[in-house]
């Protein structure tokens, strides 16, 4: 999957892809398409990934994968050796510490051949340095890494388990036990490879009378706060070497009774690469979860503002729900949330196509006066959502604020990305410095998308002012734009 992992420059790689491909196709059940084969991509920063050998058709089958050849916690051994139920931990954690054991057995492993050639070092943000994740000032992404949240759960649920079972979950080599300092590191840079693995690779399995599934997009760390209703986790070996690309998607996986099977969704010429989608992530997540940033996937890229940001905006000492009545009107309603995320404008939509329901709500409530307030409070109702130029005024003090968070204007980040740029033409750009360059692709997106946002704003606020008889844009009357983009981040 692009850029997230790295492989040393040497023979074994082309080994272990050509192992891999013979050790999976010699298993039962599994069919591979020979239009197809595993290349090595490394020149393209790409790492390994699937091309055509021959013209594909539409609809074609690539490959079909045995749901027993998935690596699940369901599939593992491990389920039979230990007297804890594995499904009590949930989806991550339970694969997690299966990929633990897994990779603990070493050659012994039944998806040995399979572990040689996933990637053993990221550049996922959980993997950042504190110097190198302040490139990203500024943008919310720092705040959903959630390193801290994992390994508190990974101490908390996986470690007692491996600690209490030493035959099954061998030290690795240089260390005597998993406890102590110097266990507790390696077990959580274990843990963190396996996470990481499954962060970037994993799909969610479907229950075969399940229906279809749904990425879920919002993980902080390596658990969702609803994992307990998740589809389970489980690594399918080959779907998850095609890399993905927004705009040359031309593969997805389709989940059967028995097995899952990679079909072409367009017709794909010889040689041409063969590509999975991750849907519209916008890049700052591409990165937290891929390791990557990829220009096809700017159109999706966001800003995120915080309540705190649109309370302060709005002329609140704080974003405290008690004391502050209108955000405790909401609350009591329901309809509060923590952020909100605002996708990039185009001149096709007008800002109350963009903007989430709940935000334009936000801004309206708190730009009501006191009497109004305790109007809507009497028949506990809100007020319906428009956009005039009181709530306008409060989003573009918030949209700066947002902005002043960052540590570079969009002119310096432009010629810093442009000189990396150059220095990568020559040659491979070392660990902080390509690092450097996602982040400031990342920043720069999102600084974009508040210029255009103000520019916007600016203009909006000078044709509604009271004096030049403007007017508040309002929602129709079912309150919808059609736009699904639309999204909110969910209180916690």
């Amino acid at each position: 999957m692009s850029s997230t992992a790295h492989f040393p420059d040497s023979d074994s790689f082309q080994r272990q892809s050509d192992e891999f491909i013979a050790w999976l196709a010699g298993r039962p059940g599994v069919r591979i398409n020979s239009k197809i084969s595993i290349a090595d991509l490394r020149s393209k920063s790409a790492g390994r990934g699937v091309v055509a050998r021959s013209d594909i058709f539409d609809g074609e089958e690539l490959f079909s994968i045995p749901r027993g050849l998935v690596l699940s916690a369901q599939n593992s051994k491990l389920k039979d050796l230990l007297s804890q139920d594995l499904e009590g931990l949930g989806p991550w954690l339970s694969l997690i510490l299966v990929m633990m054991y897994e990779y603990l057995l070493g050659e012994q492993s039944a998806w040995a051949p399979y572990f040689k050639v996933l990637p053993k070092s990221f550049d996922t943000l959980m993997f950042w340095s504190p110097s190198e994740l302040q490139e990203l000032q500024g943008s919310a992404i720092v705040s959903k890494i959630g390193k801290q949240g994992a390994e508190d759960s990974i101490m908390q649920m996986i470690a007692p388990v491996v600690r209490a079972n030493p035959s099954l979950f061998p030290p690795v080599e240089g260390l005597a036990s998993w406890n102590g300092e110097a266990g507790a590191q390696a077990l959580l840079g274990l843990a963190h490879v396996m996470g990481s693995l499954i962060m970037a690779y994993a799909f969610d399995i479907e229950k075969v009378e399940d229906g279809d599934d749904e990425d879920n997009d919002e993980e902080d760390g390596y658990v969702t706060d609803d994992e307990q209703d998740q589809s389970s986790k489980g690594m399918v070996p080959l779907a998850d070497i095609l890399n993905a690309d927004a705009d040359r998607n031309n593969a997805r996986l389709f989940q059967e009774e028995d097995s899952l099977v990679m079909k072409a969704i367009k017709p794909i010429q010889a040689g041409d690469e063969i590509f999975n989608d991750y849907g519209e992530l916008p890049r700052a997540d591409l990165l937290r979860r891929y390791g990557y940033v990829t220009d096809n996937y700017a159109p999706y890229d966001v800003v995120e503002v915080s309540l705190d940001q649109i309370c302060r905006s709005a002329g609140l000492q704080s974003a405290d729900i008690e004391s502050q009545p209108p955000l405790a009107f909401l609350e009591d309603l329901e309809l509060l949330d923590d952020g909100y995320v605002v996708p990039r404008p185009s001149p096709e939509n007008s800002l109350t196509d963009i903007l989430p329901d709940e935000l334009l709500l936000l801004l309206k409530t708190l730009t009501l006066s006191p009497e109004q307030l305790e109007h809507h409070k009497s028949k506990s109702k809100p007020p319906k959502p428009s956009f005039g130029h009181a709530e306008a005024a409060v989003l573009l003090k918030t949209i700066q604020l947002v902005g002043s968070q960052y540590a570079t204007t969009i002119a310096q980040d432009e010629e810093i990305l442009s000189r990396l740029i150059q220095y990568e033409a020559s040659r491979p750009l070392n660990q902080f410095d390509r690092r450097q360059k996602m982040a400031i692709q990342v920043r720069l997106g999102e600084k974009y998308i508040l210029q255009t946002l103000a520019n916007v704003l600016d203009d909006f606020i000078a044709k509604s002012a009271p004096t030049n008889g403007g007017s508040d844009l309002k929602r129709g009357a079912n309150g919808d734009s059609g736009d699904s983009r639309r999204t909110k981040v969910p209180r916690n």
